[in-house]
Order: structure tokens, then sequence, then C-alpha cells
């Protein structure tokens, strides 16, 4: 009967409803399951710790110009390894690790090499250049540790410290880029000014604790997606730090500070990723060849300042002087002295032949001379913690270029021109060997802190004095 037919095919009909009714809700199950496994999963996204950038004033395109130029310097003053297979290896690994890197799109021309110096250390400038010392690779027991400390550079790189410390100077020091253009060797301002002179001590490498945090913590993240065991950064920082106990600390904390709670906070980042997996890589064939070569490699010493022998003294200063006009004052100098401007044009250096000498690192220092810049700054000349301020600025500025750089005996009130001032003396690392006197004059004015900084080496100090004293004597300020 058709009556009884299409009831079989209604209940058929529902049935089959039924059916389709509980596959809809099972691929719902599973969709909302695997949604939820997706943020349970080890290692997901959602739960490792999230990075940024800090306030840059400079573009990724800039990173890369700024870090060729400071690379191909420093390929000139370091000692290469000049072993193709430890670069070609270097640059395998690396290349590894830097495809896990969170660049935001930005392609970075990476490169790798390999330096013939025995002190643990590594470093990477803006752009993508690393530089890994022999001595860390050989510190490192198995490639998951050398892939920890270069991951650990590679995230500066991605997280543009560099160019964020180069910012955060520029804005700091305003007018003091001469300090780094022939004081002492560094190259703080010269970076800013110059863009690519290389030294690993400038403000390029000088990273904040907060800094070496976040690398230790991409570094982390970087390793763990490499499929390393992410222990392994840690494991070395331990190494590192029971083998300073007693001595002086390795290169590496030194250029890159120590923060606190170091080996917990990568510890901490593992946990959030999901914890070590069991299939973690640690080691490999290739990294114990690479090791034995570089093991085998001729050691080069590094040079030292005044090692190469004795620096020939400069002629005394000159009785005549030459007279000097700038914006915001006038000086007279011994004529024998010539000129250096400041290739920013925001000071001045005045040394006699012979007075500017090579640091031991390729960079030009100032031995025996004065500085003379202009430093941005706001206040009454005549409100003491104003100068107080503003010289301490100077000060804090002339450290952070010359990290030996200590002080000496306390600021003292001086006039200068009749301006209200302040006399610091500050000892420092000669070029010219052993240790020099830094004696440093501020005064504040309408146009900004106006410093004179007299230089030479404590043992000829003495027959500089009264020349530095005759060449303060004759400023006058024009406004």
């Amino acid at each position: 009967m058709r009556i009884c037919r299409l009831g079989r095919d209604c209940v058929k009909a529902s049935a089959s409803g039924k059916r389709r009714a509980v596959r809809a809700h099972f691929a719902l199950a599973a969709g909302l399951f695997l949604c939820l496994a997706i943020f349970l999963v080890p290692g997901a996204s959602a739960q490792r710790s999230q990075l940024r950038p800090g306030w840059n004033a400079f573009t990724p395109q800039e990173d890369i110009s700024l870090g060729k130029r400071a690379a191909a310097d420093a390929e000139k003053q370091l000692a290469l390894c000049n072993a193709p297979r430890v670069d070609a290896y270097l640059t395998q690994l690396g290349t590894r690790l830097a495809q896990k890197l969170p660049t935001g799109g930005v392609q970075y021309p990476f490169e790798f090499h390999c330096v013939n110096d025995k002190a643990i250390n590594a470093f990477a400038l803006p752009g993508g250049y690393v530089f890994v010392n022999r001595g860390a690779i050989e510190a490192a027991d198995n490639e998951a540790q050398l892939a920890g400390v270069m991951a650990h550079e590679l995230s500066h790189v991605a997280l543009r410290h560099g160019t964020n410390q180069a910012t955060k100077a520029q804005a700091a020091q305003m007018g003091l880029g001469i300090f780094g253009a022939i004081f002492g060797g560094s190259t703080g301002g010269a970076l800013l000014t110059q863009l690519g002179t290389f030294t690993a001590g400038g403000v390029l490498l000088r990273y904040s604790r907060t800094a070496e945090s976040q690398a230790d913590v991409m570094g982390t993240q970087v390793l763990y997606d490499t499929g390393y065991d992410p222990r392994a950064m840690a494991q070395f920082f331990e190494k590192l730090e029971a083998e300073m106990k007693g001595k002086n600390p390795p290169e590496f904390f030194s250029d890159h500070p120590n923060p606190e709670h170091r080996v917990e906070r990568v510890d901490e980042e593992i946990d959030k990723l999901g914890g070590v997996p069991s299939n973690a890589k640690r080691d490999s064939q290739e990294f114990e060849a690479i090791k034995r070569e570089v093991l085998a490699l001729p050691v080069v010493k590094k040079p030292t300042p005044g090692a190469a022998g004795v620096v020939a003294a400069p002629a005394p200063p000159s009785g005549k002087f030459a007279a000097y006009q700038a914006n915001a004052y006038t000086l007279k100098y011994p004529d024998n002295w010539k000129k250096y401007p400041d290739k920013d044009g925001g000071g001045v250096s005045f040394a006699p032949e012979g007075g500017v000498l090579d640091d031991g690192s390729g960079h030009s220092a100032l031995a025996y001379g004065l500085i003379v810049g202009v430093a941005q700054a706001k206040g009454d000349p005549s409100d003491s913690n104003a100068l107080d301020t503003a010289a301490r600025q100077v000060i804090q500025g002339l450290q952070q270029a010359n990290p030996n750089m200590k002080l000496a005996r306390q600021s003292e009130r001086v006039r200068l021109n009749g301006q209200p001032g302040l006399s610091t003396y500050l000892t420092n690392d000669s070029p010219a060997g052993g240790q020099e006197t830094d004696w440093v004059i501020t005064v504040l004015r309408p146009e900004g802190t106006v410093y004179f900084v007299c230089v030479a080496p404590q043992s000829a100090y003495s027959n500089y004095d009264k020349t530095f004293s005759a060449i303060l004597d004759s400023v006058r300020f024009t406004k």
C-alpha cells in the first residue's frame, strides 16, 4: 500500500536525517576539539611569550644598510678564521635558525663569519651580519649549545635591539656625537653620524639587561622551533657562569649584561612551549668535525693599545696660538695643533701631530689634545642644580662611549669667561698605553651644555696642564 510504502520512506528519511544530525554533531564536536587542541598543543603560538621591538627611529632597510657598512669595517679589523668549511657550517646552521625568526616579513641578508679569537663571544650587527668567535665554538659542548648562542644573537637582529639602542643613545646624547667620533676610539656617536664604523663595544652592540632577556626568550623559541633542545642555551650560560667564578668574566658577559634569573627565565619559556620534545636534537657529526678543525687553527693574538712598542710623544705644545671661532664660542689653541671637526658638525677636536692614535682595534683615538662640543640641555645657567644635571649627562655620555672611564675627583665649581661651570677629573685607558687623565669642564649656556675635554696620558699630563689652562682662559662666549 502506498501509505505503508510512504511510511517506510518516512522512517528511512527520518533515520537518514538522524544519522546526518549525528554526523553533524560529531563534526561540530571534532571541530571544537581541534580548536581546543590548537590551544593546548605544546609549543602553540598562544602559549609562548610575545615579544615586541622597542622604540626605533631607524627603518628595517636602514638596519640592513648600517649593518652592511659596519660588517665591512668589522671584516677589516677582526682576524677572521679564513676557514671556508667553518664559515659554510655556520652559514648552514645560522640559516636554519634564521628561518624561524619572526622578522615581520623583512628579508634580512644574513651572513655568518668565524672570528679567530679565543674569547668566548659572538655578536650580530643590525641587518643580520653575525660574527662568532672560535672561542664560542670551542666552549660549546654540542651543536645545540652553539645553536643557542647563535639563536640569541639572531634574536637581537629580529628585535632590532642595535638600532633601538642607537635611537635611545641619540635621544640621550643629542650633541655628544663627538665622543664617539674621536674620543677614546669608541663609536657610540660615530655610528649615528657615519653609519658604519664598527666596534664590539659600540652603541649598536651595548644592550640592556631587558634586551638580553628578550633575546634569551626568543632564542629559546627559535631553538624549540628548529628542533634543538631548548635547554642548551641555559646550559651554555650556566657553563660560562661556572667558569667565571674567581676569574674575570667571559667576554660574552662583558658585551652581554647578564640579566637576573636568566636560566630560570629560559626554563619558564620552555614550560610555556610545552616542555622539551622527546626527539630534541643535541649534537651532530658535522659540529664535532668543525670543532676539531677550529681547535687546530693557529691562534691570532689580539692587539692591545700601546703593545706594538713605545709610542713616540708628540712635539711640545707651541707657545704661539691660533684662533678658532664657533657659533657659540671662540678660543685659542697652539698653532702646531690640528683641527679635527666632528662630521656631524656638533663639535671639534684639537690635537698635535701624533696626538691621534690607533687604539689597537683600527679606530682613531685621541691621546693628546682637546675636545669641544655642545650638547642640548635646558635650564637656567645660574641654577646650580641644572648645571649639575647637565654636567652629569655629559659625563654619562663619556662613560657610555668609554666603559673603562672612571671618576678620579669629585666635581668642583669654577668660572669660565665669567660663566659658572663644573670641573671634573676622570681616568681612562690611553691609546698610547697606560692610563690617561681627562679634565672635563662643563658650562650651561642658552644654546646648550658647552663641554671641554682635555686629554693626555697621566705620565705626560703635567706637560700639558698649562696649555689646557691657557686654552680655557682664552674661551669667549659669543652670545
